[in-house]
């Protein structure tokens, strides 16, 4: 150890290697620092103060915003400290909703949990907050202002990750809020429904729209047949809270789960990657072969991007590929071949986006009034439905998906993670199809969880320029780079940092955990025995069958048309 570079905490020298500040050194020390507005991806605010430490001349200082100097010693577990910190849980809770046992955040709340760490048995101040607030005007997220605790994670999210700015800070003092524009309804604002502010929320005060007692209506209504689609992304976040391990890919349980809960038909989302791989590959050759104004093509998978760009870019939505989601795709194709079911077809989504249940709503996704999918649930609210129906996931034998579109490839399930979708696309355009061709392709760029990736393949005779982003901001900056000058030929757009694996309606784990997920979709590649979309036999089938006469009526959107129409 470099004995001029360490600092000591509670009297043990700890050697500084890059840490930003003291709390990410307190940590490596194997000392858990209470925090409310601490994430490491975002900006220091050092608002909430429960992460104070105790200097060597008695003055207290916030370990997320100082930065480690060799020699400097510090205490983070004194009796100050603990009255201290008691003392601010205190004055949160006197201002804060208490009926903790029927909110959604009930067991994941950061302020539940340290409320138990510090044994909290009352608080000595009188509750002064206001009546709840609720804004129920989104699909996509439900917010309650007398559960906030001013932390700004969620303003710091949305301005800073996401670039949307459709919540900050209002008023000051004691009336402070976290707000719309003119305290509007969050559906009224720039909100694109990624989600990724409740993921951020420490205390329940953004939360997930809750959609699943619909679903439960829907499954015990005998006149209603319930069929259901599982997303890539689902199957490795679900089993850290039902007895996995995070990563883990357990799709087979998640269908025997579903199976037993009553839905009458299970399927895999994967199997509409590969028809969205397809049309979106053949799509990009057409453009590419006429040589398109409307270059680059944007992938259209996402629907907060796709909410982002008609928002901020409306002039781009030439660029957005045509073809519908993968949600979207097998759901139109699940409800033609449902619409001659003696019972009311009833379409399911298992997403691990809150965004989706917006998309679900949009006018151009309904047949005659009514959508494709009835209900979109994230995995937290099937990890929910799991709970309550008494299932003890961990013990289920894992099963298969249900016939007639039970085949899905390796390059479908890879759509859950940043890169996913280039990658098949890129799987499905090369006249190489070797194993080696499969690896070079992953090895061109394609994967890894940075926010902006650039590749650069040949087609033919053409050098092909692709960029891969992930985080809103991300895709604002790249927007501004092309308008400027810089060329590509195709773009992948993901809204949520990392891709689906990270999506809001996901459990929220570290950056790590999340890490884990994306292997293990690039996992359940490997043990696919199809790699390639136009390889899965389901799809001549589909295409000769089906879906003959019938691809742009049943695969494709165009979001371009519909804002003119709504302006």
């Amino acid at each position: 150890m470099n004995t001029n570079n360490y600092v000591i905490i509670d009297g043990m020298p700890v050697e500084i290697n890059g840490e930003k500040n003291l709390l990410e050194l307190i940590r490596k020390a194997g000392i858990k620092l209470p925090t409310f507005c601490y994430h490491s991806e975002l900006s220091i605010y050092g608002a909430c103060r429960m992460c104070m430490v105790e200097n060597e001349w008695g003055g207290l200082d916030a370990a997320c915003s100082t930065p480690p100097k060799p020699g400097m010693q510090i205490k983070t577990n004194t009796g100050r400290l603990r009255k201290y910190r008691k003392m601010i849980l205190e004055l949160l809770l006197a201002n804060h909703c208490r009926d903790c046992t029927t909110c959604n955040n009930n067991g994941k709340c950061k302020l539940q949990d340290l409320a138990i760490t510090f044994n909290i048995e009352g608080v000595r101040f009188p509750n002064t907050a206001a009546k709840p607030k609720i804004d129920d005007s989104s699909n996509c997220i439900t917010r309650d202002q007398n559960k906030c605790i001013l932390c700004g994670d969620c303003v710091r999210m949305c301005n800073e990750i996401q670039n949307v700015g459709a919540i900050d800070f209002a008023h000051r003092g004691s009336k402070m809020t976290i707000s719309t524009a003119f305290d509007q309804p969050i559906a009224s604002s720039p909100c694109v429904g990624c989600g990724q502010c409740a993921a951020a929320c420490p205390t329940g005060a953004i939360v997930v729209k809750n959609d699943k007692n619909k679903v439960w209506e829907a499954l015990d209504d005998k006149n209603a047949k319930v069929t259901v689609q599982i997303a890539p992304a689902v199957r490795v976040a679900i089993g850290k809270e039902l007895g996995h391990s995070n990563g883990e890919n357990t799709i087979g349980k998640i269908v025997a789960a579903l199976r037993r809960m009553g839905f009458d038909e299970i399927y895999d989302t994967s199997t509409g990657a590969d028809l969205t791989v397809l049309e979106e590959s053949n799509e990009f050759l057409k453009r590419l072969e006429a040589g398109e104004s409307t270059m680059p093509l944007f992938t259209s998978c996402c629907p907060a991007w796709v909410n982002f760009c008609e928002k901020n870019y409306p002039e781009l939505l030439p660029n957005v590929s045509t073809c519908r989601s993968p949600m979207q795709m097998f759901a139109s194709v699940i409800k033609e071949q449902n619409k001659t079911s003696s019972r009311r077809p009833v379409h399911v989504a298992v997403m691990p986006c809150t965004a989706k249940k917006q998309e679900a709503a949009r006018d151009e996704f309904k047949v005659d009034g009514v959508p494709n999918v009835d209900y979109v649930i994230t995995t937290q609210e099937l990890i929910q439905m799991i709970k309550e129906s008494g299932v003890v996931f961990a013990d289920l034998e894992p099963e298969a998906v249900d016939m007639p579109f039970g085949t899905m490839t390796g390059a479908g399930v890879i759509f859950g993670v940043t890169g996913g979708v280039t990658e098949a696309v890129l799987r499905r355009l090369s006249s190489d199809k070797s194993s080696t061709s499969l690896m070079t392709i992953a090895y061109q760029g394609v994967r890894g969880m940075e926010g902006v990736k650039e590749t650069k393949i040949m087609f033919g005779d053409k050098e092909l320029r692709i960029a891969i982003v992930s985080g809103l901001k991300n895709a604002g900056d790249l927007i501004e780079r092309i308008k400027a000058g810089k060329h590509y030929d195709f773009v992948e757009v993901m809204a949520c940092p990392g891709g689906c694996i990270s999506g809001a309606g996901q459990p929220f784990t570290s950056q790590e955990e999340k890490e884990k997920r994306g292997k293990g979709l690039y996992s359940a590649d490997k043990l696919s025995n199809i790699k390639r979309s136009e390889e899965n036999p389901l799809m001549m089938s589909l295409y000769n069958g089906l879906l003959k006469g019938r691809v742009h009526e049943l695969l494709h959107v165009h979001y371009a048309d519909s804002v003119k129409e709504e302006n």
